[in-house]
């Protein structure tokens, strides 16, 4: 923060490059409450946010069923398909004998796809709209996984390049949302309306860790991924009610139209062919983002996709108990997570905290609290009250960071949101490549532990070098209003 800008007042950005106090924050908030602010409940915004919360327990789902489907997926006894051991039907399903080290690359192979796509799905978002992409991946995704039991039988190295398909289809999602809410969310409105779309991923999780396990024991391994390919008819909706922008949507009144564009102004929206890339490059707060993602999603990435196995060969649980048991930790971070989104806003509203103080608050508990219980796992030994207990606590905690970090691009150039998310999110999904290959490698507490100590160093790293500030490279043109925490 330069000398002499004061905390909660808004800004003028001058031809000579200097900020000048312009008008206080709270004459801001004055001003829009006599637009006749437009409810927020049925209002096309939060219709939108529940459209992309549906849409994210899809992509979540599609993400996390083979996780458990392993598990049933794998005989370990011989090298031939053999019927499934954990299903009760009268016919049979293969089985494969993929060592750990196979399965380590099946399950990471979803990351190795969705490392490409991030960084351009970001960047067409933000200039063509992000409808055409998240609704797009998803279908893309959904359609693919169809294909997952042919893949199967054809052999590892098939099912490795349709998992990574897969994730190249599911890249552009998360950028193309952030891209919309660019477009679409009120300043004091961020956090709810990001935390709750971005929360159908922890549902999503939730459910379909479960359900992969009811559908196993039912209908066999198979039946999952035809059941999960049924997310194409949410693509189907998507495209038949979402607009990129409030200019655009056919049924939003010119109420809410016309208070959802004055609140962002004019940095919000999309940008053109250019992007000021060097100074993105040299941003401290966007480095700060990047790195505390890719040490959060450690911890993240390592349970997403080796819990089922540690809860089968470590706990000893049955496939029911097993994927009941692994959504349990989910259950709790999608509820933290909203409930993180609305304190957020409302300290913002009621001028409590500033912007980056509320974003550095709410990483260092989301990341810094779990860690000490991720750290406990690994001296639970076979306890399964204790480890299960951690492991839902530390999962939940960690909800809190999605009002934190995980929305941090927003702030720092609200008009190159989308492929700020596309860059932190490539580095982030490094740890999803190499977690699944790491516990594969390590015993299960030396996982726990370098898993707590990463989040951790990610808490310090936004702690001391995070912003909430939007950046000088963000602002579209000079003589441009700004807020500034």
């Amino acid at each position: 923060m330069g000398k002499g800008h004061i905390p909660g007042e808004r800004y003028l950005y001058t031809r000579n490059n200097t900020l000048q106090p312009h008008l206080l924050f709270a004459e801001c908030q004055e001003a829009d409450r006599k637009l006749h602010l437009p409810p927020k409940c049925c209002s096309v915004r939060s219709n939108l946010a529940f459209m992309m919360f549906l849409g994210f327990a899809v992509v979540y789902g599609l993400r996390v069923n083979l996780s458990v489907a392993m598990v049933a997926m794998v005989n370990a006894t011989n090298g031939q398909p053999t019927s499934n051991a954990h299903t009760h039907m009268l016919f049979q399903v293969p089985q494969y004998s993929w060592d750990p080290e196979t399965q380590g690359m099946l399950l990471g192979a979803f990351f190795f796809g969705y490392l490409f796509t991030q960084i351009p799905g970001g960047y067409l978002s933000g200039r063509f709209g992000g409808s055409i992409f998240l609704g797009g991946g998803v279908l893309g995704t959904a359609v693919l996984t169809l294909l997952t039991p042919l893949a199967a039988q054809l052999g590892p190295s098939w099912l490795f390049a349709l998992r990574a398909l897969e994730g190249f289809g599911e890249g552009v999602t998360f950028p193309a949302q952030m891209a919309m809410w660019a477009c679409w969310a009120p300043p004091l409105e961020r956090a709810r309306l990001t935390t709750f779309s971005g929360a159908g991923s922890n549902f999503g999780a939730f459910v379909a860790l479960p359900l992969t396990g009811f559908i196993c024991n039912s209908l066999g391994w198979p039946a999952v991924f035809y059941c999960f390919g049924a997310g194409c008819l949410w693509a189907v909706l998507w495209f038949i009610l979402v607009s990129d922008e409030p200019r655009t949507h056919r049924r939003i009144s010119d109420q809410e139209k016309d208070y959802i564009i004055n609140s962002i102004g004019s940095e919000g929206g999309s940008h053109g062919w250019s992007v000021p890339l060097l100074p993105m490059l040299l941003s401290v707060p966007l480095w700060a983002i990047i790195i505390t993602q890719m040490c959060a999603n450690w911890s993240y990435y390592t349970l997403l996709t080796s819990l089922p196995t540690y809860m089968d060969t470590v706990l000893h649980f049955d496939l029911r108990q097993n994927s009941f048991l692994s959504a349990l930790p989910y259950l709790g971070a999608w509820l933290f997570s909203i409930l993180s989104g609305v304190l957020a806003d409302s300290l913002l509203e009621r001028e409590i905290l500033s912007i980056t103080t509320v974003r550095k608050i709410f990483t260092l508990v989301g990341l810094l609290l779990p860690a000490g219980f991720l750290f406990a796992v690994g001296f639970t030994g076979c306890s399964s009250t204790l480890a299960v207990t951690f492991l839902t606590v530390s999962t939940t905690i960690g909800g809190i960071s999605a009002a934190g970090v995980f929305m941090n691009q927003i702030d720092i150039a609200p008009r190159y949101a989308g492929m700020l998310l596309g860059i932190t999110n490539t580095f982030g999904t490094i740890p999803g490549v190499l977690a699944p290959i790491a516990r594969s490698l390590v015993g299960w507490r030396n996982v726990f532990c370098l898993s707590a100590g990463v989040s951790a160093i990610g808490a310090l790293v936004f702690t001391l070098f995070g912003s909430g500030r939007i950046q000088r490279w963000a602002v579209r043109e000079i003589n441009k209003c700004i807020f500034s925490p």
